[in-house]
């Protein structure tokens, strides 16, 4: 049985892992800082993107982040072990993205990415934080035009 601490940090846990998507989601490229460490490695490598601490990583998302029209991070299944002041988790991630239209009669343009995050969590004084962040590719999809 869980005890009412465990459940806590799980809840917490949890709460980051949403307060990261809506984050990304409605680009609060601050909010990132009460969701990461600040000296936190983050890599988004094997999808094409940076690695890099928290203010390399906020900087590539403000100037990546405008070609897109809309995205959603919808997680779901996270694994997570909790060890004292830290923790491990693995979460899935579903995450549709659509570019604008160009040219005439063109319509925007959805592609899927799938993906895990690898996650290791500290607890700080301010709360439980995310220290690293690794993605890890499952798939993409291109619909077509």
């Amino acid at each position: 049985m869980l005890t009412h601490q465990e459940m806590s940090d799980r809840l917490e846990l949890q709460d980051l892992l949403v307060d990261y998507c809506h984050a990304i989601d409605f680009r609060d490229w601050d909010a990132l800082d009460d969701v990461f460490t600040s000296d936190a490695i983050i890599d988004y490598t094997e999808l094409g993107g940076s690695r890099g601490n928290l203010a390399e990583t906020k900087a590539f998302l403000a100037q990546t982040m405008p070609m897109f029209e809309s995205f959603q991070h919808m997680i779901s299944t996270s694994k997570i072990t909790i060890t004292g002041d830290t923790a491990e988790g693995r979460t899935i991630l579903h995450n549709p993205m659509v570019l604008p239209a160009h040219g005439e009669g063109a319509k925007p343009h959805v592609f899927f990415c799938g993906l895990w995050y690898h996650d290791t969590f500290v607890r700080t004084p301010a709360g439980w934080r995310i220290s690293g962040r690794h993605e890890e590719k499952s798939y993409t999809f291109n619909a077509p035009f």
